[in-house]
C-alpha cells in the first residue's frame, strides 16, 4: 500500500483555519503556495555540419483549468428551482480532477460552503503533498437531501444533475467523494450509498444529522413515518463496500445516534468521537485529517 504524505503541523493547522466561517459547511485552509512553471525553451540541435537543424513544432500547451468556477442551473429535480454550484481546483491542472461533493448543512448554500478559502486551502493541501482534487459545492436547499411530499427532490439533483454537469466541465466524476457537515452528513451517506460503491470512492459524514427512530426527528427533518422510512441511513447495504469516515463531538446533540449508527455497520469507519461539540470549531479541528484520509482513496 503507497504510503500516505504525512502533512507538517503547520500546514494541518492551516488547513482547517477556517472551518468555523459559514457555520455548517464552510471552510478556509491556508495561504496558496503555487509552483512557477519553467521557461525555459528547449535545446536547439544541431547538424554534423554544425547548422543548426529546424526545431520541431511545439506541442500547444494543455489549457489550465482555473481555480474557481461558478454557475447555475434551474434544477427539475427540485422543482424548477434556480440552483447555483462552485467548483474549486488546485492551480496549475490541466487533467481531469476527481471531485469531493460537499453538502451544507441547514441554512446554508453552495456560496457558503466555499466562503472560507477552499481555493487557497487545495493549493496549500497539494503543496503539502496530498493528490490534487476539486471540491464541488452546490445548493440543496433545507430538504434534508431527500425526495420530500413537495416534490423537491435534492438527492436526485446532485445524482443525476450535478453530476453530469461536472463531468461537462472537465471533472472525472467515474469515482466521487462525498463529505458533509450536519444535515449534510445525513445526505453524504444517504447519496453516497445511493450512487453505490462502484462510483463512490469514499464519504466523509462529519456531525451527521441522524436520528433512530421518526418521533425523535427534528422538524421538518422528515415528512412522516414513511419518509424516514425509507430515508433513513440505518441498515444500508451499500455502506458496507465503502470506505466511510465519521467524526463528532462527545457533546454534539447527535451523539448517541451516531454511536448507534457506527455499532450497526459491518466494519469500524475512520474518524470516532473526540471532545467538541455541533459547531463549526469542532469542523474546523477535524479537516485537515478527514481531507488527507479521503485523498488518496478519492484518486486510487
Amino acid at each position: 500500500m503507497a504510503r500516505m504524505p504525512q502533512l507538517s503541523r503547520r500546514a494541518l493547522l492551516r488547513l482547517g483555519a477556517g472551518a468555523a466561517v459559514g457555520a455548517a459547511g464552510a471552510y478556509a485552509f491556508g495561504t496558496i503556495l503555487e509552483s512557477q512553471p519553467s521557461t525555459t525553451p528547449p535545446g536547439v540541435a544541431m547538424t554534423s555540419a554544425g547548422a543548426p537543424l529546424a526545431t520541431p513544432p511545439l506541442a500547444p500547451p494543455a489549457a489550465i483549468a482555473p481555480t474557481m468556477v461558478t454557475g447555475s442551473f434551474v434544477s427539475a429535480a427540485r422543482g424548477g428551482v434556480s440552483t447555483n454550484w462552485a467548483i474549486a481546483r488546485p492551480p496549475g491542472q490541466t487533467k481531469p480532477l476527481r471531485p469531493v461533493i460537499a453538502l451544507h448543512g441547514k441554512g446554508q448554500d453552495a456560496a457558503s460552503v466555499m466562503a472560507g478559502g477552499v481555493e487557497q486551502g487545495l493549493a496549500q493541501a497539494v503543496s503539502a503533498g496530498l493528490p490534487p482534487f476539486a471540491v464541488v459545492s452546490v445548493d440543496g436547499g433545507g430538504s434534508y437531501w431527500h425526495k420530500r411530499a413537495s416534490g423537491e427532490d435534492s438527492g436526485a439533483m446532485v445524482l443525476t444533475e450535478l453530476l453530469p454537469l461536472l463531468g461537462g466541465q472537465g471533472l472525472d466524476t467515474s469515482r466521487v467523494g462525498f463529505l458533509g457537515w450536519s444535515m449534510g452528513g445525513y445526505g453524504a451517506l444517504l447519496l453516497g450509498d445511493r450512487l453505490g460503491p462502484g462510483r463512490t470512492a469514499a464519504i466523509c459524514a462529519v456531525s451527521p444529522a441522524l436520528w433512530t427512530s421518526y418521533g425523535a426527528t427534528a422538524p421538518g427533518a422528515f415528512d412522516s413515518a414513511d419518509d424516514w422510512s425509507t430515508n433513513t441511513v440505518f441498515g444500508l447495504p451499500g455502506l458496507a463496500s465503502i470506505p466511510i469516515r465519521i467524526d463528532c463531538g462527545n457533546s454534539d446533540p447527535f451523539y448517541s445516534a451516531t454511536k448507534q449508527f457506527i455499532a450497526q455497520l459491518p466494519t469500524q469507519p475512520a474518524g470516532g468521537f473526540s471532545p467538541g461539540g455541533h459547531d463549526g470549531g469542532f469542523w474546523s479541528q477535524q479537516l485537515p485529517a478527514e481531507l488527507t484520509w479521503m485523498a488518496p482513496l478519492l484518486v486510487a
